[in-house]
């Protein structure tokens, strides 16, 4: 019986290996057969390394840029922070064959300024002016940091991404077409979406209307943000880099202090000043009085003449080491004196209204002044949406010393644009008085004929009386989109601050909602004409306009006969 069994049983083949020179017998088998290599079935690769799904399209996915004069940030949509932050130093641009870093006895060494060279040069990616700029070092810069980008955070295809570039408002022409060509040419960007830094900063404060004080490092920008639209605009150079320069000059002279006579002068680096400035650097509160906290020694202060059981309070220090310098020293200076820099690089509290220019004015009159261009009700809107931004802005103290003194000029003077009335000073300021009284007299008339009209026993019409709520009405109005914001949104009339998330978070939430951007330019487009290709119109307008093309003629969907630089134009 068993034998028959075996007989009749056929020979079978193994599952795990294929007899040699024969056809796999099941789908399963091919991923063992040694004779045909194939790729092993159920293999699963990363979206993010790996060619496209079925179930997304690459070339409708951004990269997101923000370009400033000393950085470059990027990432992508949807995310709250950019994955790299790039500066330009020297080191980030060295050549091939400079082993300057693995040197040992680099780190310690004190770079000396080049001759004309201006303060913070070697660490600017752009200025504003042109006429010295060397446009070719410009664009080798900007090429080698998104190459870095792109290989070691980004980690995708070039080709396939559309980008969305966050700029500076008034960029000049020539510097924003060297921009574009190194993406478009060297990237193969399929198109370039432009948006203004204050607006994209608006949006990352969850706000539509405000007034955007972006303290950057070559100038400080005030920009009045209206419904996302940019109704107005002021600058002054007191701004990262005056700051940095006050810092070098305060180091230098309390090192030249310290050190003898006959010594050589102190002459800081950019790199040391800019990390004193960065760990230890900040900014007074704005003062109650005239009078300030003085510090006296142990024998000589008056409280122990009075409290001889009084604990004295030292005046705090901070001492700063300097490895680079010959030979290496540390200084101990008091931590109040840290603050000098600020006060007289972005306030100049020690120096006349009347002998700033308009381009110099300290930022908080800077920003008065663009309250008081704007008209009443968007100056109602901005003045209680404040957003101040920028690298600078970090400063600890910065934010509430700016709010502070803005709120202690408004008091001062109002929003009344001139300054003096010369010999009817008198006679303005009787008017005032007399209109301020006259409007507290009305106002409590008023209020005893409305106590008198609302007695007890005074029957009160139905025009006075509050409406009844009904609960699901409530509940409508907050659901539905018809009414506007709540009330609570529309607060307006009074100094305040407000967060934001910076100009990269904003673009980040327009590119993952796929908002089309009036300045959008394509890359055929751009190759063929540059920016002559653009048009200026008057008065943009995001609506699409029903236009007749004749019959059967059409245009393709998306296709754009021309396009707009905005507000680069």
């Amino acid at each position: 019986m068993s034998s028959a069994a075996a007989a009749d049983r056929k020979p079978s083949i193994s599952l795990s290996r294929a007899v040699r020179g024969s056809t796999p017998l099941r789908v399963q088998d091919l991923a063992s057969t040694p004779e045909s290599p194939r790729t092993p079935l159920g293999r699963s690769s990363s979206s993010l390394f790996g060619s496209p799904g079925a179930n997304y399209r690459s070339e409708d996915e951004y990269i997101v840029l923000e370009l400033g004069a000393r950085f470059v940030r990027g990432g992508f949509p949807g995310e709250s922070t950019p994955r790299c932050t790039l500066s330009f130093g020297p080191d980030e641009q060295r050549r091939i064959g400079d082993y300057r870093q693995w040197d040992p006895d680099h780190g310690h060494k004190r770079r000396k300024p080049r001759r004309n060279q201006e303060w913070g040069q070697e660490h600017e990616l752009y200025r504003m002016d042109l006429a010295q700029l060397d446009m070719g070092l410009v664009e080798d810069k900007f090429e080698r940091a998104m190459r870095e980008a792109y290989n070691k955070y980004f980690l995708v295809d070039p080709k396939p991404r559309r980008i969305v570039l966050a700029l500076p408002p008034r960029m000049p022409h020539p510097l924003m077409s060297a921009l574009l060509q190194i993406l478009f040419g060297n990237f193969q960007a399929p198109s370039i979406t432009l948006l203004s830094s204050p607006v994209l900063s608006t949006v990352a404060a969850g706000l539509r209307s405000a007034l955007v004080v972006d303290i950057g490092w070559a100038e400080t920008i005030v920009t009045g943000v209206c419904e996302y639209r940019e109704v107005h605009e002021r600058r002054t150079i007191r701004a990262g880099k005056l700051l940095s320069e006050e810092m070098a000059k305060l180091l230098n002279t309390e090192l030249d202090d310290d050190a003898d006579p006959n010594a050589p002068k102190t002459n800081i680096s950019f790199e040391e000043a800019d990390q004193v400035l960065t760990r230890v650097g900040w900014c007074k509160s704005r003062p109650k009085s005239n009078r300030s906290t003085l510090y006296f020694p142990a024998r000589t202060s008056p409280i122990l003449e009075e409290f001889e059981d009084a604990v004295e309070t030292p005046e705090p220090t901070v001492t700063i080491p300097f490895p680079r310098s010959t030979p290496p020293t540390s200084l101990t200076i008091p931590f109040a004196t840290l603050a000098k820099p600020a006060d007289k690089a972005i306030f100049a509290t020690d120096i006349a209204l009347n002998e700033f220019d308009d381009h110099e004015l300290p930022l908080h009159h800077l920003i008065y002044q663009a309250l008081l261009s704007l008209p009443m009700d968007v100056r109602r809107l901005c003045m209680a949406r404040i957003i101040i931004t920028g690298g600078v802005s970090n400063l600890p103290g910065l934010k509430s010393r700016i709010l502070a003194e803005l709120e202690a000029l408004v008091q001062q003077r109002g929003w009344d644009p001139v300054r003096t009335y010369g010999s009817a000073s008198a006679r303005h300021e009787q008017l005032l008085r007399q209109q301020k009284e006259n409007l507290e007299l009305h106002r409590e008339e008023g209020e005893d004929k409305v106590s008198e009209s609302l007695g007890p026993d005074a029957p009160v019409s139905a025009g006075l009386k509050s409406p009844e709520q009904v609960e699901i009405d409530q509940k409508l109005a907050h659901l539905s989109l018809r009414n506007g914001p709540p009330p609570a949104c529309s607060v307006g009339g009074a100094i305040r601050g407000v967060e934001t998330m910076g100009a990269w978070a904003g673009a980040s939430l327009v590119a993952k909602e796929r908002i089309k951007g009036i300045v959008e330019i394509e890359r055929e487009r751009f190759l063929q004409h540059g920016l002559q290709g653009a048009t200026r119109e008057k008065e943009v307008s995001v609506v699409p306009q029903r236009q007749s093309m004749g019959p059967n003629v059409g245009r393709n969907a998306g296709e754009r006969a021309s396009w707009t630089l905005g507000v680069w134009a």
